[in-house]
């Protein structure tokens, strides 16, 4: 006898009564007493009131092994589907730590894949809430094939659509690879990642360590750089998220969000006079240069604890979204090492992906030396930046504050490779290495000859600034194209943004990609 309707329908509401308790209450409740959000109050927590809409909820894993045939939890341990932030559309996935440890199978897998590749159709971003122990181990290859799936879509979605990763809990193994394809990764404290467990650093090193202590937010954060936003608890990770967005576009082919500001755009900047020393070798603080040039002071920095002497983020100028990036006197003289190039040049790859204009603040010395930056590749990693900036089409403009010296005054968003307007205050000093060093070496010999060498030093030093290290012999040459007042800074950049707002360029016609020295 056929079914009515009205069974139909009731069967329909057993299957999603059953979808909707995951691992069952008493694991939904073990997840919150160890003071984590469950997956479902994630997404009521990050989305828009009654915005999401679930995909893909009656899928179940095809494994019968080890006992998974008696284990079928409909959706798989990963809920998936979309919602809005703040009114725009998103797609997002959310693994549940109450089913199987959010472990990664085939289904599990296909059901990420297939909402990343729906984003990347839609033209949204796509957010990934990771809280899972990784491949699924009873599934053999076919987890490893829906790991497989996961990874193969974050890279289609590279470059065409903003992906963000959420670190709620265990991100470990093969899961890990995934938020290290995307463009941001926040971490909470508490949650960790990484690829070997405690117990296989054990056996291969003879070496005890805890998960914090391997992969947690503070590791992640500050020393590997895997990280990019850490937040002391899931609720500020979602309004990380938020004000993430803000600053981006959807996608690859519409410009960042234009607010608006009544922050005037020809405010002058008289309190960086104290703020920044004339004398090139006392340190200031190049955060509140970024947040006394943005409006209302407001500044998002990304990867803040990570290779501190290099400074990155997003704010606006004249309502209008642009990436930061300035070298941080405050930190080694605001010196380039291996790590800040890393930091750089995938931040300009970023805002060049997203249509984000890039503001440039220089005052470096140069890029770190020593034995252990040679032998780590400085070389290599410090053309990053130069491949970087001279690959991005964006409108690039850049401010040189004081120092820049040598091949960091060339990386650094220079003329020479083709950044767009290159202004410099009265206190810089563009030469090809520091005058110092120079004058010591130039005048080395007259120096040992002489009565008096510091006296000839001090006078060679006084003619070498004059005839070298000043941003005027630059301008000159017509490799400035303004040098002006450190208080009209944000005047002169806004109407630089506003002249570059229609910029086009034509791209290679046939080369595939370029090939940045990784």
């Amino acid at each position: 006898m056929m079914s009515s309707h009205d069974d139909l329908i009731r069967k329909v509401r057993e299957y999603r009564e059953l979808s909707i308790t995951g691992g069952g209450k008493d694991k939904i409740e073990q997840q919150r007493q160890k003071g984590k959000l469950w997956v479902r109050d994630r997404l009521t927590k990050l989305l828009d009131p009654d915005s999401f809409v679930e995909y893909q909820w009656m899928r179940l894993h095809r494994s019968t092994y080890f006992g998974l045939d008696k284990q079928k939890y409909f959706g798989d341990g990963v809920v998936v589907g979309y919602g809005k932030i703040d009114g725009r559309t998103v797609f997002i996935y959310a693994q549940d730590f109450t089913v199987l440890g959010g472990s990664i199978g085939e289904a599990h897998g296909e059901k990420i894949a297939k909402t990343i590749e729906q984003a990347i159709q839609a033209g949204v971003p796509v957010i990934g809430l990771y809280d899972s122990g990784g491949a699924r181990i009873q599934e053999g290859v076919s987890a490893l094939h829906g790991c497989g799936r996961i990874f193969y879509a974050n890279v289609k979605a590279s470059g065409v659509i903003p992906q963000i990763a959420i670190i709620l809990g265990p991100c470990a193994g093969a899961a890990a690879y995934s938020p290290a394809l995307m463009d941001f990764v926040i971490i909470v404290k508490g949650a960790y990642m990484f690829i070997t467990g405690p117990e296989v650093v054990k056996a291969a090193t003879g070496v005890s360590v805890t998960f914090d202590q391997l992969g947690g937010a503070d590791v992640h954060g500050s020393t590997s750089g895997v990280a990019h936003f850490v937040s002391e608890t899931e609720e500020e990770a979602f309004i990380i998220v938020r004000k993430l967005l803000s600053y981006l576009p959807s996608n690859s082919t519409e410009d960042p969000p234009y607010i608006p500001t009544d922050d005037p755009v020809d405010r002058k900047l008289e309190e960086l006079y104290e703020v920044v020393p004339t004398d090139p070798m006392k340190p200031f603080d190049v955060k509140q240069v970024v947040k006394s040039i943005l409006d209302d002071g407001d500044f998002l920095e990304v990867h803040a604890n990570w290779a501190k002497s290099a400074v990155v983020g997003f704010g606006r100028i004249g309502g209008y979204s642009v990436g930061i990036v300035a070298n941080q006197p405050a930190v080694n003289a605001g010196v380039i090492d291996i790590d800040a190039s890393n930091k750089i040049a995938r931040f300009v790859r970023f805002c060049d992906s997203f249509n984000i204009p890039i503001v440039t603040l220089v005052d470096t010395p140069g890029f770190m030396p020593g034995v252990d930056q040679e032998h780590g590749g400085i070389i290599k990693h410090g053309a990053k930046v130069l491949h970087a900036y001279a690959e991005a089409t964006v409108p690039k403009i850049t401010v040189i504050m004081r120092k820049a010296y040598g091949g960091a005054y060339i990386a650094m968003g220079s003329l020479s490779l083709g950044s767009d307007v290159n202004f410099a205050w009265p206190t810089a000093e563009i030469a090809v290495m520091g005058p110092e060093g120079a004058v010591r070496i130039l005048y080395r010999r007259e120096m040992e000859k002489s009565t008096d060498p510091e006296a000839l030093y001090r006078e060679k030093l006084r003619e070498y600034r004059e005839i070298f290290a000043n941003p005027f012999r630059a301008a000159e040459l017509g490799y400035i194209d303004d040098v002006i007042d450190i208080a009209e800074t944000r005047r002169k950049i806004y109407e630089a943004l506003t002249l570059l707002s229609g910029k086009r360029a034509e791209l290679p016609p046939f080369r595939k990609h370029t090939n940045i020295p990784l």
